[in-house]
């Protein structure tokens, strides 16, 4: 009964009329085409066609009907969405057109009548001409009628400008065109290519290459940019995005050329232009088969889960199959927040996620000994420098001595590996929060001597949008009118988005044989001033017009550029040209104890002289007394 009211519910929802209007249409254009064929033969002369020929022609009429509707059946060009007919479509009517007019001598045989030989080919290009006609008239109305919206009314659109007139260019075009929901008209399109230039593209003229782009946004008034070129590198799209920020238009961009492959090209794909798109390097990749090795099927860690690293660890992590995902944090909200992200994702991962601190000794190990971790991810720390720098003692409990007890957990309940993530501030620091950090890679290198447990750490400089750095400060500063505070017009840093450091983590831990110390390449240094300007551009304001930037001086213990290795350190080779080994630093063990123990009583005590034993441990941290 429930199959027979599916039937029902099925033959409901055939839109009846309309294919009855296309089969109606269908026969009367056999009809004309076969008129108009022996019209044209004969010299469009009605009187010169034989007699017999108009009697065959309307003879095989009925024969013709029939042969028509099945093929065209068959090439589903009675249950096509005409509004929205593309090449495809075409393809399909001219293959069932051309099937129709083989079959015409066929006919014409069995009546036993011998038509001109140009009859067929006739008969074929006018039935093209008007079934595709048909078809197709439905959209060319659409269109025109989106075009007179724009030039006599209707809703504001707005001017747009495509860079990219290949494929991707022609199908977001394409989209815009036929749709009536999407404000946008494209006034004009660019290309490097010098022979597109001076052509059209579906109707949108190629107007120049980028060069031409700020003197074409001003004469076609143009409101936004689309960026269509997704095979392009970051490093070859760059140049462009530096000449598109500067004309104040909106940017969008599509997100890359899987895009292309996958046939998936549209307007809600397009993103916004972001910082990390004028890095001018293409993004990092890893080898995900080794990170799959050693990840799959085990029991993984990640203190610090909630935070921006943490987090993206988790995410990455879960990818790739563990028998188990522990996540540990003290602030709930955020260690929720990923939570949640990842229930939805994966819904069949083994999660457990635990709020507790790594200053808490019993809870560490209550952790270690129920789950027993094979893998550990440390990215709990206290991680912003100038307030570390009124709170020391702070730094000191829980950078330190977090690590030392998650550490130590590790070694006590057979952990195979023990990733730390360290900071480029641990290089000859200037402030304690770098400092501390540096002592915790002393103390995982400590470890890694005695223990079976495969202690490393991983160092890499500042991450685009995590938590406490620049580049939510500068958004925030711009969405509030300005001005944005920059601490010196020299200052320089290294970048590297979340997802790529996460995942050069992940695979410096699969290359682990403990004692390292990874430092990731993190490319080429970037001045902070730029990348206020940059921003401020890509929100469409002016520099120093709608938007100022002030610069407020160096804060306590900030460096003006940071390093990445110590000059003691020397540079091993990886299998990933990413990443890098240091050749670890030679201390006294025993006397790095004591020094611990002192370190560690003097927080307790709250002591105000602490940065001085620090730098007893740390001798190439240097701090203004």
């Amino acid at each position: 009964m429930k199959r027979l009211n599916d039937i029902r519910v099925g033959i409901l929802k055939i839109p009846v009329t309309r294919i009855a209007l296309l089969v109606v249409s269908d026969m009367v254009s056999i009809l004309v085409a076969s008129v108009l064929s022996l019209y044209v033969r004969y010299d469009f002369k009605f009187m010169d066609v034989p007699r017999e020929f108009w009697v065959a022609v309307l003879d095989a009429y009925w024969y013709n009907a029939v042969i028509v509707a099945v093929v065209f059946a068959i090439f589903k060009l009675y249950n096509s969405v005409w509004r929205y007919a593309s090449d495809t479509e075409l393809v399909n009517n001219a293959i069932a057109v051309v099937i129709c007019s083989i079959m015409q001598p066929i006919i014409f045989w069995l009546e036993g009548v011998r038509l001109p030989t140009s009859y067929p080919f006739f008969y074929g290009f006018f039935l093209m001409i008007l079934t595709c006609g048909i078809r197709f008239s439905y959209r060319i109305l659409r269109i025109l009628q989106n075009r007179r919206l724009h030039h006599f009314g209707g809703k504001s659109r707005i001017n747009c400008m495509i860079v990219g007139a290949g494929a991707a260019g022609n199908a977001i075009l394409k989209e815009i065109e036929s749709s009536s929901y999407l404000s946008i008209h494209v006034a004009c399109a660019i290309d490097d290519n010098p022979g597109c230039h001076g052509k059209y593209l579906r109707g949108v003229p190629i107007v120049g290459g980028r060069e031409s782009i700020p003197d074409n946004v001003e004469k076609y008034n143009i409101d936004e940019i689309i960026i269509a070129i997704p095979s392009a590198s970051r490093q070859k799209l760059k140049p462009i995005l530096e000449i598109c920020k500067e004309t104040g238009c909106r940017l969008r961009i599509l997100p890359g050329m899987y895009q292309i492959i996958n046939g998936d090209v549209n307007v809600s794909k397009l993103r916004e232009v972001q910082i990390e798109d004028l890095l001018g390097r293409d993004p990092i990749e890893v080898n995900v088969e080794e990170i799959m090795g050693y990840v799959k099927d085990k029991v993984v860690l990640v203190t610090g889960g909630g935070g921006s690293i943490g987090s993206e660890l988790c995410r990455q992590i879960a990818q790739h199959a563990p028998k188990r995902l522990v996540i540990f944090d003290i602030y709930e909200n955020s260690v929720y927040e990923i939570q949640q992200e990842l229930k939805q994702k994966y819904p069949k991962l083994d999660m457990v996620v635990l709020i507790g601190s790594v200053r808490n000794t019993a809870r560490v190990n209550e952790i270690f000994k129920r789950y027993r971790p094979d893998i550990v991810y440390h990215a709990a720390a206290h991680k912003h420098v100038p307030l570390m720098e009124d709170s020391p003692n702070e730094a000191v409990k829980n950078n330190v001595f977090g690590t030392y007890k998650v550490a130590t957990a590790a070694d006590r309940y057979g952990t195979k590996r023990f990733v730390l993530i360290s900071t480029d501030k641990a290089v000859n620091p200037t402030n304690i929060m770098g400092a501390s950090k540096r002592i915790c890679e002393m103390i995982i290198q400590n470890l890694n001597r005695s223990s079976k447990t495969e202690y490393v750490a991983v160092r890499f400089g500042n991450v685009l949008g995590s938590n406490g750095s620049v580049i939510p400060l500068f958004k925030k500063q711009i969405e509030q009118g300005g001005p944005v505070t920059v601490t010196s017009p020299d200052i320089i840093r290294y970048f590297m988005t979340i997802p790529e450091a996460v995942s050069l983590v992940l695979q410096a831990g699969a290359y682990a044989k403990g004692g390292e110390i990874f430092v990731l390449d993190m490319g080429e240094p970037m001045k902070i001033v730029d990348l206020a300007k940059n921003l401020i551009k890509l929100s469409g304001y002016r520099v120093g017009e709608d938007i100022k930037i002030e610069f407020i001086g160096l804060r306590p213990g900030e460096k003006m550029y940071e390093e990445l290795l110590m000059n003691e350190e020397g540079l091993q080779e990886t299998a990933n040209k990413m990443i890098y080994i240091g050749r670890p630093i030679e201390y006294d063990a025993d006397v790095f104890e004591k020094q611990l123990e002192r370190l560690r009583q003097a927080s307790l005590d709250e002591e105000s002289d602490i940065r001085r034993l620090v730098r007893e441990i740390v001798p190439t941290y240097h701090y203004e007394e």
